[in-house]
C-alpha cells in the first residue's frame, strides 16, 4: 500500500493537533509555556515546520518525513559528540521525526552577502567538526543517519538506476534510459573514483549534505549548524560539493580563496586534494540524487512535477566530473 504523502499528512488538523499536544508537553518539561497562536509558515515534501510564540521567546518544531526522520536524533547526538556544532534540541521523537529547537536568530546568510572569510570560516569550522565525528560511525549511523561511504556508491548506483527503469516510477521523477545508458558508460569511472577516496588519508565522516551560509548561525568563529537532514556519512571531501557550487555561481568571492580552509583543518596537500576533489565529483553526484529520491518518496504528483528532476540532474553531474 502507498505511504500518504507527507505534505498531505502533516496539513490536517488531526496531525496538527499531535504535533501541539506532544510539544505543549515537551516545553512544559522546560517550565515554558505557550503564549500565542502557533504558525505553520511552509510544507515541503521533507519537512514542515511550526512556529510557537512562548514566554521563553519562539521556538521551532520541525517535522521530517520517515526517509529524513533521523535528522532529529542525529542533532540531538551531534549536540552530545561535538559541542557547539549544534544546537541541543529541547525535546526529540526519534520515530516521528520530530524535534524542537530555540530560534538561534538570523543566519549567516540573512546577515550579509557572504565573504570569503564566512565561506573559509564555515568550511573550516565544518571540517574540525567532521574530524571531531570520524570516531563515531556506529553512533551517528544508529540515529538512521544514511551510510553513504564510498564502498557503498557503486551498489547504490546500480540500484537507483534499476529504481529508475521500473514503469512504476512516476514520470516527472524517472531518469531517462538515455542518461542511464550514459551514466552506465562511466560506471567504471564511478568504481575507480570510490577506490581512491576509501584508501586516502581522509575518512568518511559526518557530511552536511546542504551547507551554505543560510544554514548557518553564529557570528565570527562561532558557527553553528542546523538543517541537517540532507546529511550522510560520506568521504570527508563531499562537504565541500555545495559550497563550491554556490560560490562558483556568484563572482563575489573565489573557490580557490575557500577550499584551502578545509584542507588546513584536514592537512590535505593541493596534490591530494585535487585527486580526492576531482574522485569526490563521482560518489556526490550518486549520494545527492540518492538523497533527493529518498526525499520525494512519499511526495505528491504535484511535488514531483516541481522536484522530480532533481535526481536526474544530480546524476548528470557525474557526466561532468
Amino acid at each position: 500500500m502507498a505511504q500518504e504523502p507527507f505534505s498531505t499528512q502533516v496539513a490536517t488538523p488531526q496531525w496538527r493537533a499531535l504535533a501541539v499536544e506532544w510539544l505543549t508537553a515537551a516545553l512544559a518539561d522546560h517550565a515554558i509555556a505557550v503564549t500565542g497562536e502557533i504558525e505553520q509558515p511552509r510544507i515541503r515534501p521533507w519537512s514542515t515546520q511550526l512556529v510557537v510564540p512562548t514566554d521563553a521567546g519562539r521556538i521551532w518544531f520541525k517535522a521530517m518525513c520517515p526517509a529524513m526522520a533521523f535528522e532529529a536524533p542525529l542533532q540531538q547526538a551531534m549536540a552530545r559528540l561535538a559541542p557547539g556544532a549544534v544546537q541541543e534540541p529541547l525535546a526529540v521523537d526519534g520515530e516521528r521525526g520530530w524535534m524542537l529547537t530555540l530560534d538561534h536568530g538570523p543566519t549567516v546568510g540573512d546577515q550579509r552577502t557572504p565573504t570569503a572569510q564566512d565561506w573559509c570560516r564555515a568550511v573550516a569550522q565544518a571540517a574540525r567538526v567532521q574530524r571531531a565525528l570520524a570516531g563515531h560511525r556506529d553512533e551517528l549511523l544508529a540515529t538512521g543517519l544514511p551510510d553513504a561511504g564510498p564502498e557503498t556508491v557503486v551498489a547504490r548506483f546500480d540500484r537507483l538506476l534499476e529504481i529508475h527503469e521500473q514503469p512504476s516510477v512516476d514520470h516527472d521523477g524517472r531518469v531517462s534510459p538515455e542518461r542511464i545508458e550514459e551514466l552506465r558508460a562511466r560506471r567504471s569511472e564511478l568504481v575507480d573514483a570510490c577506490a581512491v577516496l576509501a584508501a586516502s588519508t581522509v575518512p568518511s565522516t559526518w557530511q552536511h549534505g546542504d551547507l551554505h551560509p543560510w544554514n548557518l548561525h553564529g557570528t565570527g568563529d562561532d558557527i553553528a549548524f542546523f538543517d541537517l537532514g540532507d546529511g550522510m556519512w560520506a568521504h570527508a571531501v563531499e562537504l565541500l560539493s555545495v559550497p563550491y557550487g554556490v560560490v562558483t555561481s556568484q563572482d563575489a568571492v573565489a573557490w580557490e580563496d575557500v577550499a584551502p580552509a578545509w584542507c588546513e583543518v584536514w592537512e590535505v596537500e593541493p596534490p591530494e586534494f585535487e585527486l580526492l576533489w576531482r574522485a569526490s565529483g563521482f560518489t556526490h553526484a550518486v549520494n545527492r540524487a540518492v538523497t533527493w529520491h529518498r526525499a520525494l518518496l512519499t511526495a505528491t504528483r504535484d511535488e514531483m512535477a516541481e522536484w522530480g528532476g532533481a535526481v536526474e540532474d544530480h546524476l548528470t553531474s557525474m557526466l561532468d566530473a
